[in-house]
């Protein structure tokens, strides 16, 4: 087998070709009696610290050739100064399975990523998952989400939360985690198998875009399907079939018609909004606790505005984005989340008589704004009772505020910072009126600070929506580390909903070990 090294801080100007990275590696290794051959980028970002100089970075895969001979392999001494190391292994291993045979078929609950891949990896191994997923197949979500946001027709089922792909297939589809873990680059291959750009291999930040989402989720759910799985559409979720504390069914309902499901493993792959499923579990006796989460508001600028603060005058790069944060004097602290280049802010109820928000964008990011959301931390402190349920009741309480005081017709109440800032107008009023005092106060506090970092983010004009209440789930359920389950045998809580998972790539892993952990319990 060929060595093959990995070299890091290749860098080319914004109008240098990639074409030029294998001289560029060889003038820093100092050789020129070696040929770079089968290099892969791994890694590209951006130096925009001079702004007079910006420049690509690049982690770069190789190997090498004599230049002489054309002896392929050839060994490279590693003095630790060139930036250069063994290139770490990045192939995906299948779990074994185990040694019980199979005579059931596992159960996942929810089509978001940690569903989707939970499914992708047990039904590739012939285990014939059956998924179970309340919203509508991505074709249909569409048209729902948009009826919803044209008309305010709200599906309770089928919405921005709810359906196909979760809700990150209406959130732009970024990739960026902060896990390590070698699950990862298996997300990203079969991501780009079913149709996203080949780029999100290597960027550092990388995105699909809500367009290409919808195509992309469509395909994942073709191939399980090939592979002898089976996707219910339209399936609500209604409880589990417990026996001496082991999971042994399910129920659920589809077309207003009852259905059991005979089964040993269930993996609930639940989102985060999913609360009246989070209350038929606690009701059941699955255990769960209250977990701290973010509330705060989607914050909005000239993309154009960002790009200056970011690059000065320099032109032609990407979209620029930002993450900023700031501790505020009363403790809490405030940061931006999800950022969205060149994108829109949406509303993303999932529920009636609630508003909350969210940002989107295409994968194009060429709205012309920037958005984000600002948010405060909420501690368990703050809830309003000892129920696991709590943080639940919590958010509710703050997106029918949301509601009431954008006007009873899903449009989000909404100002610009100025009138925030100064509490002198009715629209800032019922901005500040569906937050907490505490997220109030820290935001008032916190943008000046954060305009000192990027110039103009602080502008009078900066427009504030309300009210973004599910960066994460308020609960986390017990689960054993080692078996993954939970409070019964064979229940097995996954992804963001779980409280185990932060984003897409995080739950699309924690998907994949979830099957791994029934793969390696049985066989077909």
């Amino acid at each position: 087998m060929s060595k093959r090294y990995r070299i890091q801080q290749i860098k080319l100007g914004i109008n240098e070709s990639r074409d030029e990275l294998p001289k560029k590696i060889l003038k820093r290794l100092g050789r020129r009696d070696y040929i770079i051959r089968d290099y892969e980028i791994v890694r590209e970002s951006i130096d925009a610290r001079d702004k007079k100089d910006i420049k690509y970075v690049y982690t770069v895969d190789f190997e090498l050739m004599s230049a002489q001979n054309h002896k392929q392999g050839v060994i490279l001494p590693l003095n630790g100064k060139s930036g250069v190391s063994p290139a770490p292994e990045m192939v995906y291993l299948d779990a074994e399975a185990g040694d019980t045979p199979l005579d059931f078929r596992p159960v996942i609950v929810g089509f978001g990523p940690c569903g989707m891949f939970a499914g992708l990896i047990l039904a590739r191994r012939g285990y014939r998952p059956v998924i179970l997923e309340r919203g509508n197949k991505v074709e249909q979500r569409v048209y729902d989400v948009q009826s919803f946001w044209n008309d305010g027709v709200l599906n309770t089922e089928s919405n921005v939360q709810f359906g196909e792909g979760g809700a990150g297939t209406f959130s732009d589809g970024k990739l960026t985690t902060g896990i390590k873990d070698p699950r990862i680059r298996k997300v990203l291959s079969e991501l780009v198998k079913a149709g996203a750009d080949p780029d999100i291999m290597y960027k550092q930040k990388p995105h699909i875009g809500t367009d290409v989402l919808v195509t992309v989720v469509k395909n994942i759910r073709k191939e399980i399907i090939a592979c002898g799985g089976d996707v219910k559409f339209g399936a609500r979720f209604e409880e589990l079939i417990i026996r001496d504390d082991a999971v042994v069914g399910v129920r659920y309902t589809q077309a207003d018609t009852a259905y059991e499901l005979e089964t040993k493993s269930v993996i609930l792959a639940i989102g985060h909004s999913a609360r009246d499923t989070f209350r038929a579990l606690n009701n059941q006796g699955v255990v769960m606790r209250q977990k701290p989460f973010s509330i705060g508001v989607r914050i909005e600028h000239p993309q154009e505005l960002i790009d200056r603060a970011q690059y000065g005058s320099v032109k032609g790069l990407p979209p620029a984005d930002y993450k900023l944060s700031y501790h505020c004097g009363n403790g809490r602290g405030v940061y931006t989340f999800c950022m969205c280049p060149g994108g829109e802010v949406v509303i993303a109820s999932s529920q009636e008589g609630m508003v909350v928000t969210n940002g989107m964008s295409n994968r194009a990011r060429n709205s012309g704004t920037a958005n984000s959301a600002l948010l405060v931390d909420v501690r368990c402190e703050d809830f309003e009772s000892d129920s696991p349920l709590a943080g639940v009741d919590f958010q509710e309480k703050y997106e029918k505020l949301a509601f009431i005081n954008g006007g009873g017709n899903y449009k989000a109440p909404k100002c610009t910072w100025r009138e925030f800032r100064d509490g002198q107008s009715d629209s800032a009023a019922k901005v500040a009126a569906s937050l907490p005092e505490f997220a109030v106060e820290s935001i008032r506090e916190a943008l000046p600070q954060m305009g000192r970092k990027i110039k103009g983010f602080d502008s009078d004009d900066t427009v504030m929506t309300a009210t973004e209440t599910r960066s994460s789930s308020p609960v986390r359920f017990d689960r054993e580390m080692e078996t993954m389950e939970g409070s019964f045998a064979g229940l097995i809580p996954a992804g963001e909903g779980a409280g185990y998972a932060g984003g897409i790539m995080s739950a699309a892993c924690d998907g994949i070990k979830a099957a791994e952990k029934i793969i390696g319990r049985f066989y077909v």
